[in-house]
């Protein structure tokens, strides 16, 4: 039987140990996580934690599963991290057996069941793949309340890319999956060039569309716009975005992004509301 979820003050992490530690690409790793104690309250697709190295820093992660098969929905985490800087780099770098802070859940969720009767479509760059897995994984998992079903994932080489086998399994299982990449390397086939060149073939209907986007800014604007473009309204895209989280909980705003408050507004936003605020160099 599972422990009961901790109820515990949001600026305090809870101990949580690395329980497998696998190799993405040569920068990033996903560390499965489960409580010492008692687990935090369930994570939602989209939704993130603060992830302690201690004695080092924290930093947010979004989460890119909420639980293995079998296990309580409560209990495991998995983060999919990259080795970017100070904190980063410790959390990488954990172990087996190791014990790193959690806080959360934070944020706001892709809300998947309000995408429910329409098509849906999902365009990763990146490392943006992580947030959106949790995605997915709920989709096919209540498949038949969804119309079709379109994955568009960019990289920058084919070394990059995350989650391969699983994405093959993906198109298994009645998901339209077209993956491009910026720089080809020997032995690649597949599509050359940015991710937005996957939107214009996609089959889905712009008027029944509900699309969600993670990646780099600049790589979801233009995706957007390729979007709008083809006819799904403003308001049925979504976005992830990102900003300089600290307190994770609205109280010191150095996440501020125009009115909103990311860590506690976002990060998922509809594009209506992100646009004008993400077309500001200044914000």
């Amino acid at each position: 039987m599972s422990a009961p979820a901790v109820e515990a003050g949001p600026a305090v992490p809870r101990p949580y140990r690395v329980i497998s530690r696998h190799v993405d690409t040569a920068d990033t790793v996903t560390l499965t996580l489960e409580p010492d104690a008692g687990p935090l309250a369930q994570f939602a697709p989209g939704q993130f934690a603060m992830l302690t190295a201690y004695g080092i820093g924290e930093v947010p992660v979004s989460v890119s599963a909420i639980a293995e098969p079998g296990q309580s929905r409560a209990r495991r985490l998995v983060h999919t991290l990259r080795a970017v800087g100070a904190v980063t780099r410790a959390l990488h770098a954990a172990q087996p057996g190791a014990v790193i802070g959690v806080r959360g859940p934070f944020g706001t969720a892709w809300d998947e069941p309000s995408a429910a009767g329409q098509d849906v479509v999902i365009v990763a760059g990146g490392i943006g793949l992580a947030p959106l897995r949790p995605l997915v994984h709920a989709i096919l998992a209540d498949r038949r309340r969804y119309r079709h079903v379109v994955l568009l994932i960019g990289g920058r080489t084919p070394a990059d890319l995350l989650y391969r086998d699983e994405v093959a399994r993906f198109a298994a299982a009645a998901v339209e999956v077209a993956v491009t990449v910026d720089r080809p390397a020997p032995g690649w086939t597949g599509q050359v060039g940015v991710v937005t060149t996957l939107v214009p073939p996609a089959r889905f209907d712009p008027a029944r569309t509900v699309a969600f986007l993670c990646g780099p800014e600049i790589m979801m604007r233009f995706t957007a716009q390729a979007l709008i473009g083809r006819g799904v309204p403003a308001s049925r895209v979504r976005v992830s975005l990102e900003r300089n989280m600290r307190c994770a909980v609205g109280w010191c705003g150095h996440c501020q992004l125009g009115p909103l408050l990311l860590c506690r507004d976002g990060p998922v936003v509809d594009y209506a509301r992100a646009q004008p605020l993400i077309s500001v160099r200044e914000l």
